[in-house]
């Protein structure tokens, strides 16, 4: 069992009910807790470890549901901050036919307006029982949760923490929209976070994005610290170097209600997964995890559907 530190924003998706294209489109939206730091440290609950969550609600009706919500998953809120003034974040996310979601806004608000861009200085006694830090990048996009998310990193190094980063790139959360790839601001504070990881996960796609194409041997030179280097595609095969060893997993061809949440599930998986004594082989690590992402994409929501570790285990049995 892991004692996990899961940091970053924790907020309300805003599901909607029919599968469309544009906001204007929707008739009705059905909340759910979601949140890629708080997704994982709710799987990694489910999946037989401890985590703790350090992010920051509003003082609002959304953040006390959001805080009881956690706090039903048995996620460790000692990290949890409360902001007076600033609004609990929610965010919009479509759906198409096939159960692929995009991101459509936040309902006309500036995405700095939000309890967790406010995030503050978090204290080191946080981290001197932890096995990991879960971080995603979505909290370099406001000074002061970039600030914090710097902080923890240095304070991982002070523990001995194990540092894991999921890419999660979502521009919706950045102030300027305009990428450029090669000099843009935004990429370059993402490239530098990365650096510091020992796990990186990243979507094929964002690969891509940051440095220019999927490629494990590039991204070990990019990432010189990480000891393991995990690229998903979606219901694609991931390629992965971990621990050493390079290898690929075929996705498991399951029938998708709603892949909200399933990186978050897959990255829950991963670090649960290291952190057993003895370790799994490298290949049966990165198996689970598929699998945990797999399971994730059967029901509608990024928590409610995450998987236990026996419902993990049994899904590996019978394929």
């Amino acid at each position: 069992m892991s004692n996990v530190i899961c940091l970053g924003e924790v907020l309300f998706d805003l599901l909607a009910d029919q599968p469309v294209s544009r906001t204007e489109e929707v008739q009705s939206w059905t909340a759910l807790a979601g949140g890629a730091p708080a997704n994982v440290a709710c799987g990694l609950v489910k999946l037989g470890d401890r985590s703790r969550f350090i992010g920051c609600i509003g003082q609002d009706e959304a953040g006390q549901q959001l805080q009881a919500k956690l706090e039903s998953e048995l996620v460790d809120l000692h990290g949890l901050q409360v902001h007076p003034t600033a609004p609990t974040r929610q965010v919009q996310v479509l759906r198409n036919p096939e159960g692929d979601r995009s991101f459509g806004g936040f309902g006309g608000l500036d995405t700095l307006s939000f309890a967790d861009a406010q995030l503050d200085q978090v204290p080191g006694s946080l981290f001197t029982d932890a096995n990991f830090l879960v971080m995603g990048t979505l909290a370099l996009a406001a000074p002061a949760s970039r600030d914090s998310s710097w902080q923890a990193i240095k304070l991982a190094r002070e523990n001995r923490v194990s540092i894991a980063i999921d890419v999660n790139w979502r521009p919706t959360f950045w102030p300027e929209l305009e990428v450029d790839p090669s000099n843009d601001p935004k990429l370059v504070a993402v490239r530098e976070f990365l650096r510091e990881a020992d796990f990186v996960k990243l979507a094929r796609e964002e690969a891509e994005l940051l440095y220019g194409e999927m490629n494990l041997e590039l991204l070990r030179v990019e990432l010189p610290q990480a000891q393991g280097i995990v690229v998903t595609d979606g219901d694609r095969d991931c390629y992965y170097y971990l621990l050493g060893e390079y290898g690929t997993q075929a996705a498991f061809k399951v029938k998708a209600v709603d892949t909200t949440g399933a990186g978050d599930a897959f990255v829950a998986g991963l670090v649960h997964q290291l952190g057993l004594d003895p370790r799994p082989k490298v290949a049966e690590m990165v198996r689970y995890a598929t699998a945990a992402g797999a399971l994730t994409t059967l029901k509608v929501g990024a928590i409610d559907s995450q998987p236990t570790n026996a419902e993990v285990v049994e899904f590996l049995r019978t394929h």
